[in-house]
């Protein structure tokens, strides 16, 4: 009798995914933040200086704030995604509530950007490369292999 291939094992679901915001871009914004705080104190004779480096250096902790209590700013696994909204608020969306996940990539004046965007149909969820800590044509490769068949689309490319 000939040898027959054995059958394939069958392949196991994608285990859940996180995309964190990468912690050299919050180390950065935390001492963006300092020093601006410090030139405040430094310029504290000129009330316009030491009114813009205190309002940068606000803005910059607020920031970082958000970076260092929430880094994870998207997860997802066989259910569904779970994603930051607004400053620190999590949302639970499962497959069935969203209708595409896609790539959205602009170029203008010599630069580009790319945005991943999750579209419930409500509301629409975006994602840069920051947010996700890695490039986010890789982010949307990760969730389409837990994503039900049919709900990704290609990249959008605008210019």
């Amino acid at each position: 009798m000939p040898d027959e291939p054995a059958p394939a094992a069958p392949v196991p679901p994608p285990g859940p995914v996180e995309f964190r915001v990468d912690t050299r871009l919050a180390a950065l914004k935390v001492t963006g933040a300092v020093v601006f705080l410090l030139l405040a104190v430094v310029f504290r004779g000129d009330p316009g200086r030491t009114a813009f480096a205190a309002i940068g250096g606000a803005v910059l902790a607020g920031y970082a704030a958000r970076d260092l209590f929430v880094p994870r700013r998207l997860s997802a696994d066989a259910d569904g995604v779970t994603v930051v909204e607004g400053f620190a608020r999590r949302r639970r969306l499962a497959w069935a509530e969203i209708e595409r996940v896609r790539v959205d990539e602009r170029r203008r004046l010599g630069t580009r950007s790319e945005l991943l965007e999750i579209d419930t149909g409500e509301t629409l969820h975006l994602f840069s490369g920051y947010d996700l800590g890695m490039p986010v044509g890789q982010a949307a490769q990760a969730l389409a292999a837990l994503a039900p068949p049919g709900l990704t689309s290609a990249p959008t490319r605008q210019g």
